[in-house]
């Protein structure tokens, strides 16, 4: 058996009429699409229903499977205490998948907390589900800050474990899509709010999940999103499955924006095994930046790849530019993977004798001694995106109107604590926030005064 339909739902609490008390009204088509998921589901006769949300519990490199034998949960944070839940987990499958990820050392299984409470994100599809069929197991699953590809391959696991299981199993995956579709919304106006649900919501409606993965880390950020890894996990639970998709419904009536779709497999269909061609077309992508960058990004790289594979610190490679060898300058090293920050570290005044072993030094920190990371494995390599900052000398400014966002770095400190930003960072629009972000990495508490710097960079690629 396997994966008998998957379904793509939102989550609003309000969606409840014990909870809106009549605000539901205003989405009314939501509802009647949510009352006809919940039809189709009851048709399939599910053993379990597998749920991701996007509000279970998360952490930043870690899949976590809700333990135990079940949970209970209620509206009560939403004033609807009388609507209550209490349901059983499918101990069986969710070993399976605990297996599994063990046995392919995926990121994925029961540890961490231990919460029998459930979320709104599970409980709002429960909702309508239950009303339409008595009996059944969950699986709830939440979501993590791995990539893309990441959530996807956990898809494909928990698709291995069901047919190993021979569960009958459906998942639906909870996600409100863009938090800022209107003005008076309770998030507020962005343009990228409207440009996220017209994309997901085609993309989904084609079921061309591949293009799931062409989703800017940044753009799904600016729209404030909540599902699209709930949409990638379910994604890959139909992975090498021909998909019969259907749009039931999207409304953005209250600035949030709410798409209902369902997919049914139909049959083994090889083109759609879209992890292997997305890793192809990245490692095509990325051998052409390889190729192309400059002495400065292939010394980083050179470097990390030797630390990496045989722990050892390179010397400095003859025929280097005199820049690269007798200047002095302080030098970042960022690191990236499927778009995600994966390592940054770096020197704002220089601490060795040239430009070169400032590198050598920061790639091997960047790659291995980033505290919000673990250290590159071997098998993560040929997916680094990397580039390297040189630093100008750091020059005192007398107000937040000397800066550009785009030109120059900051740097803020007090007596004792300093925090730096580099410039032209995706996701920083303005100086503010430039000047907050470098405060919290020094862990300068708002309001307190600082003494501002700026400095240039040349960014190598």
């Amino acid at each position: 058996m396997s994966i008998v339909g998957t379904f793509m739902v939102p989550h609003p609490p309000m969606i409840v009429p014990e909870v809106g008390k009549g605000s539901e009204k205003q989405i009314e088509k939501t509802i009647r699409a949510y009352e006809q998921v919940a039809e189709e589901i009851a048709k399939l006769k599910p053993d379990t229903v597998i749920i991701s949300s996007p509000h279970a519990i998360m952490y930043a490199d870690y899949f976590h499977i809700s333990p135990g034998k079940g949970a209970k949960g209620s509206f009560a944070d939403f004033r609807a205490r009388e609507v209550r839940f209490d349901v059983d987990y499918d101990t069986n499958l969710t070993d399976a998948i605990c297996d599994l990820a063990y046995e392919y050392t995926f990121p994925a299984g029961t540890e961490g907390e231990r919460s029998t409470e459930l979320d709104h994100g599970t409980m709002v599809p429960l909702y309508f589900i239950r009303q339409k069929l008595e009996s059944f197991k969950i699986i709830r699953i939440g979501l993590s800050g791995l990539s893309l590809a990441k959530h996807y391959q956990f898809g494909q696991v928990i698709q291995e474990a069901v047919e190993k299981t021979g569960t009958r199993a459906v998942y639906v995956a909870s996600g409100d899509l863009s938090h800022k579709l209107q003005s008076y919304g309770p998030y507020g106006f962005a343009k990228e709010g409207p440009q996220y649900d017209e994309r997901i919501m085609d993309v989904c409606e084609r079921g061309a999940f591949d293009e799931l993965f062409d989703f800017d880390e940044s753009f799904c950020e600016k729209a404030s999103e909540c599902g699209h890894r709930s949409f990638v996990i379910m994604a890959g639970a139909l992975d090498g499955q021909s998909v019969k998709s259907k749009k039931l419904s999207h409304e953005d009536v209250t600035g949030v924006g709410y798409g209902i779709c369902t997919f049914y497999p139909d049959g083994p269909d090889p083109e759609r095994r879209f992890l292997d061609k997305y890793m192809n077309r990245v490692k095509e992508e990325l051998k052409i930046k390889k190729d192309s960058s400059d002495e400065y990004v292939k010394l980083a790289r050179k470097t990390i790849e030797t630390y990496i594979t045989s722990g050892e610190i390179i010397d400095i490679p003859d025929g280097l530019g005199e820049d690269m060898t007798k200047r002095q300058a302080g030098a970042f090293v960022s690191i990236h993977e499927h778009g995600r920050l994966r390592g940054c570290i770096g020197t704002i005044l220089p601490t060795t004798p040239c430009v070169a072993k400032e590198i050598i030094n920061n790639a091997i920190s960047a790659s291995t001694k980033d505290p919000r990371f673990d250290p590159i494995e071997a098998d993560e390599l040929m997916f680094l995106e990397i580039n390297v900052d040189v630093l100008g000398e750091p020059e005192d400014i007398d107000s937040k109107e000397q800066l550009d966002v785009k030109r120059y770095g900051v740097i803020v400190s007090t007596a004792f604590k300093r925090g730096l930003l580099l410039p032209d960072l995706d996701g920083v629009d303005s100086v503010e926030q430039q000047i907050e972000i470098a405060k919290q990495k020094a862990g300068i508490v708002p309001g307190e005064k600082v003494k501002l710097q700026r400095f240039e960079v040349v960014r190598h690629y």
